[in-house]
């Protein structure tokens, strides 16, 4: 019952405009590389494509057949009909398990989780039967249809149920893949390539890009390959990785670093699992040093799994310890944010000390 009430207490929570994130009309303008839209736009407009190119698709979830909390899901219902786009129960083991039944019979299913931190329930559902599904059936059986969509991280005043950042946990499970975006464009494109993934996806929003993030988008149908990360930024002294919300601070440390004579490389993983190590190997073997930042706690963070690999395959070329900064082995805090959250200058300064080690 606790549960139940703390999760109907949030519907008037959200979402909000302060803390520094500005409110954006879905479509701003348009211009020859496609429309300038937010991030949750963006996702909105993915979803339109998917359930408009395949009709044994289906969204789903706590109250998609409206909008949703984050309106990602806004006109869904109203096109495609609530059939195909409808509302859940308060149970989110019951929205996977039903989602692996309905994906087991050859439908394409996004559904969607409320908020990542109310992921654990259905962990159980992602982790003993989704996963394996494949694997124990000798692949006679598959609920490779299956999208899981959740918003994750931080979003300036969610305190500990409404921000964690869960993504190690599932990096940890043979059999899904794990996905994170960083702006508009990547969502759509990222977003409409797990759907048609042939492999079970859990795809995490950052949600405090939602409205913060606006660039210009393609209206047409595309898709971004999974498991291949990008360099979005070239450098020579260090090499900076992360994903998601993460990597507009990560940026902003570069620029910064920058001044000060040091050149940063920055590289967006984009899939977690299975993560692109050979971009990541190539450019450390080319600067010799690794920094790794994500919001989620440091001690099991997906980092670690990054630092390892790295270090087995570039340990002679290494000039320096691997540096992680990343948020802080406690609960998730509310007035405290600021000190939890892993900022641009910490970042730097990992940066300096990494460099001049």
């Amino acid at each position: 019952m606790a549960g139940l009430l703390g999760r109907l207490s949030r519907r008037s929570s959200f979402p909000v405009s302060g803390h520094g994130i500005r409110m954006f009309s879905t479509v701003e303008h348009v211009s020859e590389n496609g429309k300038s839209m937010n991030l949750y736009s963006a996702i909105n407009q993915a979803l339109h494509i998917a359930l408009e190119t395949d009709p044994r698709s289906y969204v789903f979830g706590e109250d998609v057949g409206f909008g949703g909390v984050f309106r990602c899901t806004t006109g869904l219902a109203e096109r495609f009909g609530k059939s195909r786009v409808f509302n859940t129960p308060l149970c989110e083991q019951g929205i996977v398990g039903f989602g692996i039944g309905l994906a087991a019979m050859g439908n394409r299913v996004i559904a969607e989780i409320q908020f990542a931190d109310y992921i654990f329930p259905a962990f159980d559902q992602i982790v003993n039967e989704a996963a394996k599904f494949r694997y124990r059936s000798g692949n006679q059986f598959n609920c490779g249809g299956l999208t899981i969509r959740a918003p994750y991280g931080a979003v300036g005043h969610g305190g500990h149920y409404h921000s964690q950042s869960p993504e190690a946990f599932f990096c940890h499970v043979p059999g899904i893949k794990v996905v994170i975006p960083r702006s508009p464009r990547e969502a759509k494109g990222l977003l409409l390539s797990s759907i048609r993934d042939p492999n079970p996806v859990v795809f995490f929003e950052p949600k405090w890009l939602y409205r913060q993030a606006v660039e210009d988008v393609p209206e047409d149908d595309y898709m971004i390959p999974l498991s291949e990360a990008e360099v979005i930024r070239e450098g020579s002294d260090i090499t900076l990785v992360g994903w998601g919300a993460q990597l507009t601070i990560m940026e902003q440390a570069c620029l910064d670093a920058e001044k000060e004579g040091i050149s940063c490389e920055l590289i967006d993983l984009k899939t977690l699992i299975p993560w692109d190590k050979e971009i990541v190997e190539t450019s450390v073997r080319k600067t010799g040093r690794l920094l790794i930042s994500h919001e989620a706690p440091v001690t099991g963070g997906f980092g670690a799994e990054i630092a390892a690999t790295i270090v087995e395959r570039c340990f002679l070329r290494l000039e320096a310890p691997v540096s992680r900064v990343c948020g802080l082995d406690t609960p998730f805090p509310l007035v405290f944010e600021p000190f939890y959250m892993p900022t641009k200058n910490k970042i730097l300064d990992a940066i300096k000390s990494t460099v001049n080690y």
